[in-house]
């Protein structure tokens, strides 16, 4: 090989190596780790806002009735089933008395026993009255006669004591009929306590309404407080929703709500707060409230979902930014302001949203700034900047957005 030959194959590869490493530098430093980082990027508008909660809730009944025995009992007939509508009074469903019916009968036939003794204790009540009169005469009579000395002394004490006797008997007489009496009383109290057993054992209906669920079957038993029946009224159907504490500040009873089932998705229908539950989730950190409709719709069934919106008093004209370009950092809650091609971390002291993902700013920035909204990586201060109109999926930094 000749030396211009050997010149040229080493200016050939000398060049090669040249485009090889330029080729590098380029992907390094458009397309590496010394890249510019591509963001979105908006500017800070201004306006009042809507705020408004959103919450999911259920269907439930506000008068509801479950029905059950007060003490263990096996089930006798059931008269009503799921569906069907009832009327107050009315009989629907019967338990087991057991020898309820013959306690009863023995009550009876020991009240008539007990009928029979006050009379007869009435009837020795006047018996010993007209003794004790009688001797009262005869005493009286002997007394006169004792006195002119027409009898003996023995005489006189005779008739003095049948006197007092009589009067012991009296007392007797009136003790023995108290007794029977308060015999009669308390057998019928026994029998009135046995009747109520009796009565509690046939479940009837307290109120108009609807039979929702059948809790047991006939031969089934059940245990005291157990339902075997329950009862709604359909009049009072409402909503119980939860609300995030963090914003259900401006929550208050009577505002108006928009309701959509998840039944009808398409159709909203309007409500009220109808009351603010006292006692709020401390684990799921939620304020409780319940919704009315203002027209109950056909078919509405408890336990359907449904979604709820309130809408609170509008805000006044500030700056706002939308909440995926805000950013924790440092145990603060702020944006990347753009400033120079460069972000730069601003804090911010933040107000109400809006259900469009609009954050109102109370402080910290002003309207005009330009700020990054999304980031294929996460940002530092000394980041580069590459402005571009959109990212894949719109996926921000590694710090994610506030919550």
């Amino acid at each position: 090989m000749t030396s211009s030959s050997l010149w040229k194959r080493r200016a050939g590869m000398g060049l090669g190596a040249l485009v090889l490493v330029g080729a590098l530098a380029w992907v390094v430093v458009k397309a590496g780790p010394w890249a510019p980082t591509r963001v979105t990027v908006t500017r800070v508008a201004s306006g009042a806002l809507q705020p408004a909660l959103f919450g999911i809730g259920t269907v439930e009944a506000r008068r509801s009735h479950l029905l059950g025995p007060t003490a263990a009992a096996r089930v006798l007939k059931v008269h009503v089933d799921v569906g069907d509508t009832v009327q107050p009074g009315q009989l629907l469903a019967e338990l087991d008395p057991v020898d309820l019916d013959q306690r009863s009968a023995a009550l009876d036939a020991s009240l008539t026993r007990a009928r029979s003794l006050v009379t007869a204790s009435e009837a020795q009540q006047r018996d010993a009255q007209a003794r004790r009169d009688l001797a009262a005469a005869n005493a009286r009579r002997y007394a006169e006669l004792g006195a002119q000395d027409f009898i003996s002394a023995g005489a006189l004490e005779a008739r003095q004591q049948e006197q007092r006797a009589a009067g012991a008997a009296v007392q007797a007489a009136d003790a023995a009929l108290a007794a029977s009496r308060q015999d009669l009383q308390r057998l019928g109290a026994e029998r009135a306590a046995v009747l109520q057993q009796r009565d509690r054992l046939r479940l009837t209906a307290p109120a108009a309404g609807v039979i929702a669920s059948r809790d047991a079957e006939a031969g089934s038993t059940v245990v005291a407080g157990q339902a075997v029946l329950r009862l709604i009224d359909p009049a009072s159907l409402w909503l119980k929703v939860r609300f995030d504490q963090g914003r259900a500040a401006g929550l208050t009873s009577g505002q108006p709500a928009q309701v959509a089932l998840r039944s009808r998705p398409g159709q909203v229908l309007p409500g009220r707060i109808a009351r603010l539950e006292p006692l709020g989730d401390a684990v799921t950190e939620e304020r409780i409230a319940q919704v009315a409709l203002d027209a109950l719709p056909a078919g509405l069934t408890v336990g359907e979902l449904a979604e709820v919106t309130v809408k609170l008093t509008p805000t006044a004209d500030r700056p706002w930014v939308p909440n995926a370009a805000l950013q924790q950092r440092g145990g603060q809650t702020g944006v990347w302001r753009v400033a120079e091609g460069r972000p730069v971390f601003a804090p911010l002291q933040l107000g109400n949203s809006d259900l469009d993902g609009r954050v109102q700013v109370l402080d910290g920035l002003k309207a005009g700034d330009a700020i990054v909204v999304h980031s294929e990586k996460a940002l530092s201060a000394d980041t580069r900047l590459r402005v571009v109109d959109a990212l894949a999926g719109s996926t921000t930094g590694s710090t994610g957005p506030a919550k």
